[in-house]
């Protein structure tokens, strides 16, 4: 009679575990309890066939227990007792030893209770299964463990009683995550998030975990300019007709303030979509406040580089201007006086170098102002001509071929230009570097020098530099090197300045 009951009980065991574990996966796609079920499910059904593997479905019923309703593990002893769980089924296949089993048990419990005890409120209500189940789950593991120490000689008994036990934590958890406290578990664990930082990305990151999916989007209503935006405070379109995806608005004293949406495909818990907007009310003030900050960074922002491009397009009229009218009509007086006689000529040379040297320096003027060859060929172009005007012992050159936003390339261009001007007069240097080169999705420009250092970051020159570089998202610095000499450091975000 014995033998048949345990021949019903064993199967029965993984029947149990496989019906529940599947019909949480389907139900409650968010927690990995469901899958975890499954995992042991197919161990048991795989010990009872395979001798070697019969104690290989307690490292996932451990898993379980311990890290009920959720199925992730946060506690550093939790953490180890899962592994030791896993590495014990495997290790008892070859060799079972009543020590190890009831080490397990003791381990289980330890486990469990202090998870129990660092949680509260509502969430401490949602775990007391979760600690019901690891403690029943131990007490079943200590009675085999002394029934082999002890000699009870009572084997049938304790299987059957721990094919019992398996059984109805299944069965227990299953129903309360189905119509238990799941949700009070879920929402107390996505308050405790966004309690600590209640910024805007926190929410977003806090609300997928939540509601299980990844591709929730979190937007803030914008009342002056009368549409939401991300939590980078970019605007944000909400879909009108997308049928992949659905947007609930967030209205608060009958004002709109938010718009939560998600994939359409994700069969939500209404109860718990529920309970998370309304604790997402509680800090919705500040994240928007937050976003409003950053919609205003991102225009001043904006506006900055607006200025910095109409500054460049003023620059390129005036070399334009420059080269159409004074340039040109100093070289026709120049042409005009080498066509007259020898005798002529002799008596205006003096005004025939004036005129040459005229021409130089609104030369060097249109230059400085914003180079032809930088809009034609880019900084590949423009960097060369400018190293060779530049007059240390040796300058070593690498830059990209690739163009770059019209702005990128003039504040790159003139933090060159800038960084070589102080090299000539004040470094001493003999020998200076200028990479530039994409780095992690900003292009960075570096000028170095072994010269004697002292670089005055607040002079006109690095200070204008700079003013231009934050305009576009980017930073300048300048450091003094251990071994002497000077780096100026430009990093524009192309993200950013675009």
């Amino acid at each position: 009679m014995s033998d048949v009951l345990l021949r019903i009980a064993d199967p029965a065991v993984g029947v149990v575990l496989a019906g529940c574990g599947s019909a949480l996966w389907v139900r409650r796609r968010r927690s990995l309890v469901g899958p975890l079920m499954l995992v042991a499910a197919t161990c048991w059904f795989l010990g009872s066939i395979w001798t070697v593997a019969v104690f290989l479905h307690r490292g996932p019923l451990v898993h379980l227990h311990i890290s009920y309703p959720t199925g992730r593990i946060r506690r550093p002893l939790a953490i180890v007792t899962v592994i030791c769980a896993y590495a014990v089924s495997i290790v008892e296949a070859i060799g079972a030893n009543p020590w190890v089993t009831l080490s397990m048990a003791v381990l289980v419990g330890l486990a469990a209770a202090d998870i129990y005890a660092r949680t509260s409120g509502p969430a401490r209500k949602a775990g007391g299964p979760a600690l019901a189940a690891a403690l029943t789950f131990a007490s079943v593991l200590a009675l085999s463990a002394a029934n082999q120490l002890l000699v009870w000689q009572n084997d049938l008994l304790v299987l059957l009683l721990y094919d019992l036990a398996i059984c109805v934590v299944a069965v227990v958890l299953a129903a309360d995550l189905l119509w238990g406290r799941w949700t009070e578990a879920t929402v107390a664990d996505f308050v405790t998030q966004i309690g600590a930082r209640p910024d805007p990305g926190t929410l977003a990151g806090a609300l997928q975990h939540a509601l299980g999916d990844p591709t929730v989007t979190l937007g803030y209503w914008m009342p002056d300019q009368r549409h939401y935006v991300d939590d980078r405070g970019r605007p944000l379109q909400v879909p009108p007709d997308d049928p992949t995806r659905v947007p609930i608005q967030i209205d608060e004293n009958d004002q709109r303030v938010a718009v939560l949406i998600h994939d359409a495909a994700l069969h939500l818990d209404e109860q718990l979509l529920a309970d998370v907007i309304a604790a997402l009310r509680l800090a919705l003030g500040n994240a928007r406040l937050r976003a409003q900050v950053r919609v205003n960074l991102n225009e001043l922002g904006a506006a900055r580089r607006r200025l910095v491009e109409a500054g460049d397009a003023q620059r390129r009229k005036l070399e334009s201007e420059l080269d159409g009218g004074p340039q040109r009509q100093l070289f026709e007086t120049s042409q005009l006086i080498e066509s007259a006689d020898a005798d002529l000529r002799k008596r205006l040379a003096p005004l025939l170098a004036e005129l040459t040297a005229a021409q130089a320096d609104l030369r060097d003027l249109a230059q400085g102002i914003r180079p032809p060859a930088l809009d034609s060929g880019g900084l590949a172009a423009a960097l060369p001509l400018l190293v060779r005007q530049a007059a240390p012992a040796r300058i070593d050159l690498a830059v990209i071929a690739d163009r770059l936003p019209p702005a990128v390339e003039g504040a790159i261009y003139f933090v060159c230009a800038e960084g070589l001007t102080n090299v000539v007069k004040h470094a001493q240097a003999t020998r200076t570097s200028v990479t530039v080169r994409i780095d992690d999705g900003a292009v960075v420009a570096r000028i170095t020098d072994d010269g004697c250092g002292g670089a005055d970051r607040n002079g006109t020159g690095l200070r204008g530099l700079a003013d231009r570089v934050q305009a576009l998202g980017g930073e300048l610095a300048v450091r003094d090197s251990n071994d002497g000499g000077t780096e100026v450091m430009a990093r524009i975000p192309l993200e950013e300045a675009q």
